[in-house]
């Protein structure tokens, strides 16, 4: 007679959940992220969710919704990743209503004016130079060329080496953010406080910050 099979009484494992707005570059440097720390079971309980969404509004829904279906514990945690884009794309509005529903449903937001790659422009050098879009960024920084000289290669979006070329000049990275996005809030208009009204403004040291402590 089989022996009757023990029951699995292990219970599941709270996760952080992390939705984002770039198919490659920001999944990539986040992968590489969780996948270079020395925590065991770090990169089976901090995921990057794989979704088509594109839009603030979008990903912060498709957060909500997991949020709320059974696949999801109380106590999991939710970020969504993804650029303020220039105002014609993404007009305030939209960030606005983004923003005011991942506050209302418990959604942490990392968001970068104007665009990842000023993020990763922070990794080379000390910049507080605003842009008005990728396009504009990529034509007058000079991020591209100091990318070149770190890893002999060209920058692309898709790069599978991306985060292995920059990932010794994080912390320098996260310095330099923390210190514009204070000198950037204490600087800001009236009424112009939102992180999608700041430019530049960096979440991404948050983030790190709470996977670091997850």
């Amino acid at each position: 007679m089989p022996k009757p099979r023990k029951k699995d009484t292990k219970s599941p494992e709270k996760t952080m959940r992390i939705f984002c707005e770039g198919e490659k570059t920001e999944p990539s440097y986040i992968e590489g992220y969780i996948g270079q720390t020395r925590v065991d079971n770090l990169t089976t309980v901090v995921k990057v969710e794989s979704t088509r969404k594109n839009t603030p509004v979008q990903l912060v829904e498709e957060a909500v919704k997991l949020k709320k279906s059974r696949v999801s514990l109380p106590d999991d945690e939710f970020w969504v990743v993804y650029d303020r884009e220039s105002i014609a794309k993404y007009p305030d509005a939209l960030h606005a209503k983004a923003a005011d529903m991942a506050k209302a449903n418990g959604i942490e937001i990392a968001l970068t004016n104007v665009c990842f790659e000023c993020w990763l422009h922070l990794h080379f050098e000390h910049t507080t130079a605003p842009y008005s879009c990728y396009d504009d960024f990529s034509r007058r920084s000079n991020f591209k060329t100091l990318f070149k000289e770190k890893s002999g290669m060209d920058y692309e979006k898709s790069s599978k080496f991306l985060f292995e070329t920059i990932k010794s000049l994080i912390p320098q990275a996260r310095q330099r953010a923390n210190r514009i996005n204070a000198d950037s809030l204490r600087n800001c208009p009236p009424g112009k406080t939102a992180h999608h009204q700041i430019n530049p403004y960096f979440g991404m040291p948050k983030l790190l910050d709470d996977i670091d402590n997850f």
